[in-house]
């Protein structure tokens, strides 16, 4: 058990005003892991006086300094990464060895990438008679998500406090562990109080509460689509600036040139693209997009890639690829996705409702694909956030063009075909990030996405000028 029953104020371990606690759940048996306090606005109220407090003195210090702690952060980080795999593990699902790259290392990467920006950026520029300089935006309310969870957090946390800002964070309620344990690494590395703030507690509460707070200066959200919309209302009062990154629904289109093994091989990576996390990713790619001349091969690659690959089992187990979802609440949705997608008359390729055999405790659910859906289906418009395939076929290049493009998102993609065509492709469809023939995720790129996937960007340069203001003086 990982009890807490303090959050993080002014550089001290303080008790919430709030009342009660939150019960935290091992992903894999169901049982309570943990608890957190119940936080609520006066916590808020205080986090936020605390991180006003000290943001003259944080945004005047020297960039080396500020990125020497960010590298100390990124090193304590690092003598713990086991024991953060381990917790989100738990609370998110990832198969253990997974979450070491992925949950544990993002986060190190993002510390010590944040603070090496800070040394290098061009923080002036003469344009004319003008002097134009570029300043940390202020107090900067970090909302963060519970798939990904250490990593949003330092996507936020990282640059915001390179750049100078100072942090109030909400991390999600539903695996906030990880966001303890960072709170522990920045104390002991000595952080100044109050440029470090967590406050723990539910989005309607909370997460409300850092929106609307007029000390607050900028908001950085990660979630649904729903609630950013919300945050966006919130933060509306005061004008502060928002970023946001949301849902997704990505396609993956493999054009009609590949050959017969390298269109398997996009297939099986595709299956991959759309499991990783147990599917509990905003940008897996979900559409696959195939001619319909070999729709019965994608079917039978995606199934066999999904049966034998991606069994669920406990993430724990060596060489595990497909752990349980994050909470009771994720099965629930994940299981009426996939019966929607029967109902509406989707063909069932493998997997189905229900829990996998064998996996009657935690919060398991069967990997599924389907074929033959059409894009104004349920399962093909909305984001379900498990591991759900849908594999659309097409006619025409443009066709898989308007398809990919028929979406309310626009987070990530994927293009499979000849280099030069592919990435004419790759330019004619609206998303933030695409990759090109399963090229690999860069953490130094911008992150973030196009329409209802939000605005904003993060990681890298992108990221870093997030948390910058620009003024011009007049010489």
């Amino acid at each position: 058990m990982l009890n807490h029953d303090k959050i993080y104020i002014d550089g001290a371990w303080v008790s919430s005003q709030g009342t009660g606690s939150i019960d935290v759940f091992d992903s894999t048996n169901g049982e309570v892991v943990g608890r957190i306090p119940n936080g609520n606005a006066a916590d808020v109220e205080a986090a936020a006086q605390a991180a006003s407090a000290a943001f003259p003195g944080w945004s005047a210090k020297s960039v080396e300094e500020r990125a020497k702690f960010c590298q100390q952060i990124s090193e304590g980080l690092a003598g713990r990464a086991d024991e953060i795999a381990t917790i989100i593990t738990r609370e998110a699902g990832m198969p253990k060895w997974l979450s070491l790259i992925v949950q544990a290392g993002l986060p190190i990467n993002a510390f010590a990438t944040a603070g090496h920006l800070a040394e290098t950026y061009e923080y002036e520029t003469t344009i004319g008679s003008s002097l134009v300089v570029k300043e940390p935006v202020g107090i900067v309310g970090a909302i963060t998500p519970w798939n990904y969870p250490l990593n949003q957090i330092a996507a936020k946390v990282a640059y915001a406090m390179a750049a100078g800002c100072t942090v109030v964070l909400k991390p999600s309620e539903v695996a906030p562990l990880d966001a303890f344990l960072l709170a522990e690494v920045i104390h002991d590395v000595g952080v100044p109080a109050g440029v470090f703030n967590l406050v723990c507690g539910t989005g309607i509460e909370v997460g409300e509460a850092i929106s609307r707070h007029p000390l607050v200066d900028m908001i950085s959200f990660t979630g649904s689509t729903r609630a950013g919309k919300a945050v966006v209302v919130a933060a509306s009062e005061t004008l502060k600036r928002v970023s946001l990154e949301l849902g997704g629904k990505s396609a993956n289109i493999l054009l009609d040139d590949l050959d017969d093994e390298t269109f398997e091989r996009a297939v099986r990576d595709g299956v991959g693209k759309a499991f990783l996390n147990s599917g509990q990713t905003c940008n897996a790619l979900t559409r696959m997009l195939v001619p319909a001349s070999r729709l019965e091969a994608a079917e039978g690659f995606a199934a066999d890639e999904a049966e034998t690959k991606f069994r669920p089992q406990d993430p724990f187990a060596d060489f595990a690829m497909l752990g349980p979802l994050a909470s009771q609440a994720q099965v629930d949705r994940v299981n009426n996705y996939i019966q929607k997608g029967i109902d509406e008359g989707a063909k069932l390729v493998t997997g189905g409702t229900g829990v996998p055999e064998g996996l009657e405790v935690g919060y398991y659910v069967k990997p599924t694909v389907f074929s033959e859906v059409r894009n104004d289906m349920t399962i093909a418009q909305e984001e379900i956030f498990g591991p759900v395939l849908s594999i659309l076929p097409y006619e025409t290049e443009s066709e898989a063009i308007a398809i990919a493009n028929d979406s309310p998102y626009g987070l990530g993609g994927g293009v499979w075909g000849e280099s030069d065509r592919a990435k004419a492709v790759a330019h004619q469809i609206r998303t933030g990030q695409i990759e090109i023939n399963g090229a690999p995720f860069n953490p130094a790129a911008p992150f973030g996405g196009y329409k209802q996937s939000g605005y904003g960007r993060e990681h890298g340069i992108h990221g870093f000028e997030e948390f910058l203001e620009t003024k011009s003086i007049q010489l």
